[in-house]
């Protein structure tokens, strides 16, 4: 399974951006599809999760702000992320589980400047 994300750069505090997260090869059986985020100097936490019920969580410091959606014909996953602030700076890594394997993308840095 391969994951390539894309949307990532450089937005102003208040400002949207929409990451994109394309699974390739052998993804029948997804699990769940996620977005985990991780800052300088702090350890990587989960964003958002979409399972294959379609079940959504989001972590408390994004609900409100991010919508996480998947597109199972495509096999992407995306994060829509609005009212932005310099603490959502990190690189940003999509996660999927394929039958209770997990793999990760390879990041997309999101900076938020003040």
């Amino acid at each position: 399974v391969q994951l390539q994300a894309s949307g990532g750069g450089l937005v102003q505090a208040g400002g949207s951006l929409r990451l994109s997260c394309e699974a390739s090869g052998s993804v029948d059986g997804i699990n769940l599809m996620a977005w985990h985020r991780q800052a300088p100097e702090r350890p990587r936490e989960l964003v958002a999760v979409i399972t294959a019920a379609g079940s959504i969580s989001y972590a408390g410091s994004v609900k409100a702000r991010f919508t996480i959606s998947r597109d199972k014909a495509k096999n992407t996953v995306s994060l829509q992320m609005s009212s932005l602030k310099p603490e959502d700076t990190a690189v940003y890594y999509c996660r999927v589980l394929v039958n209770m394997q997990g793999y990760w993308g390879q990041g997309t840095l999101v900076t938020v400047s003040s």
